[in-house]
């Protein structure tokens, strides 16, 4: 039943609440907030109501402020940078720790990782970090020689400032990529097919690195190029058997020639060596026969003196020390009997080196056995020189 129609409630609805069911009266609201802030803050019903909303009002906004202060606090973890930026301008770059920025929408911070190790990698499908199916054309370089090779790079960077990092290049792996491949085409385009997949590997690697560093420091980019590996470098699949065959022989020759080397390093100290020891004893040789020759002409001087003193003795001491010279390498010997006319013979090859001779008397014959008790040979020879010189003294 309307509140108009006859019999109805005559009380107009937005003078108050009538049931429970109405909806409440918007300034009763307002001023039952107003009384639960002002006994928050201290202050109480009646006429200071409204000084009281106000005073916890300012509060609430203090407390927000404060609370919007310390949303600017923020941590820099070790190993990172923080960017700050001022409605999209660079303010600063903050270090490791405990900082703070006026917080959003005034001022932001982005936190690079400066250590953090990046790569790229050229030559390579999108997506894949490994080559699929056919070749892409990226990856196919011509040469000084106009060859054809396959050529696949991995470059690992960092970032050595964040805020040219974050504000210079709008892409920086992008960038670092195309230029790596423009800078690894104009090395490949620089040097022959063979150099670039045989010894000029590591080069090649060098120079590539150098060059992008050069041009991404021209860029004001940020990054540092850590290392650049070639990591694959070969003709195109149609000539591969070809060229594995020419590698092939390369190898061969070089094995070949390492063991030519190997025997010439054993085979050389050798004969030098030998060349040392001869020369060593040719020169003791020298020294040898030099003194011997020496010691010849000090005998033959002091030989010579003698002879000067008594030219007939010297003469036949000279004739026996040359005839025992001589029958010392004999095996028969020829004794002279004191006081007889017959000569024995010795037949030494027959005899041990302890066998001697009896001299038997001048009546008997000097054929007889030869006896092992008799003294030694050497004694024979000493009676013989010593009846030489009974003679010589009976002649004079």
């Amino acid at each position: 039943m309307s509140w108009n129609e006859p019999g109805g409630d005559k009380k107009d609805p937005w003078s108050g609440r009538n049931d429970k069911n109405s909806p409440p009266d918007l300034d009763e609201v307002i001023r039952s907030l107003q009384d639960k802030l002002g006994g928050i803050f201290g202050g109480s019903g009646g006429g200071s109501s409204d000084g009281a909303g106000m005073k916890g009002l300012g509060y609430l906004a203090a407390g927000a402020v404060v609370l919007w202060s310390l949303s600017g606090l923020y941590t820099v973890d070790e190993g990172t940078r923080g960017v700050v930026t001022r409605f999209g301008a660079y303010v600063d770059t903050t270090t490791p720790g405990l900082n703070w920025h006026l917080p959003a929408p005034i001022e932001q911070v982005q936190i690079i990782n400066v250590e953090q190790q990046r790569f790229i990698e050229v030559g390579y499908r999108s997506g894949s970090g490994q080559a699929m199916g056919s070749v892409p054309k990226e990856a196919m370089m011509l040469t000084k020689d106009e060859n054809i090779v396959d050529v696949r790079l991995a470059v690992q960077y960092q970032v050595k400032d964040a805020k040219d990092y974050a504000f210079n290049v709008l892409d920086p792996s992008s960038t670092l990529k195309q230029v790596t491949e423009s800078v690894q085409r104009g090395v490949i385009g620089a040097n022959n097919m063979d150099f670039v997949l045989t010894e000029g590997r590591s080069e090649i690697v060098l120079a590539v690195k150098s060059e992008i560093q050069s041009v991404m420091d021209a860029y004001k980019t940020g990054i540092i190029v850590t290392s650049v590996n070639l990591q694959d470098a070969q003709p195109p699949e149609q000539v591969q058997g070809a060229f594995e065959d020419a590698i092939r022989a390369r190898e061969d020759k070089q094995r070949l020639i390492n063991e030519a080397e190997a025997y010439s390093n054993d085979v050389v100290p050798k004969a030098r060596g030998a060349a040392s020891r001869i020369v060593q004893e040719s020169e003791g040789y020298k020294e040898k026969v030099i003194a011997r020759a020496n010691g010849d002409v000090s005998r033959f001087a002091q030989l010579m003196t003698e002879y000067k003193k008594a030219p007939a003795v010297t003469k036949q001491r000279m004739y026996i020390e040359a005839m025992e010279s001589v029958l010392e390498r004999s095996n028969n010997i020829l004794v002279d009997v004191k006081g007889g006319n017959n000569i024995m013979y010795l037949p030494l090859d027959k005899l041990s080196n302890k066998v001697v001779v009896e001299a038997p008397a001048a009546s008997t014959v000097a054929h007889e056995p030869l006896s092992l008790t008799t003294p030694p040979i050497k004694e024979i020879k000493t009676d013989v020189r010593a009846s030489s010189r009974e003679r010589d003294m009976r002649g004079r």
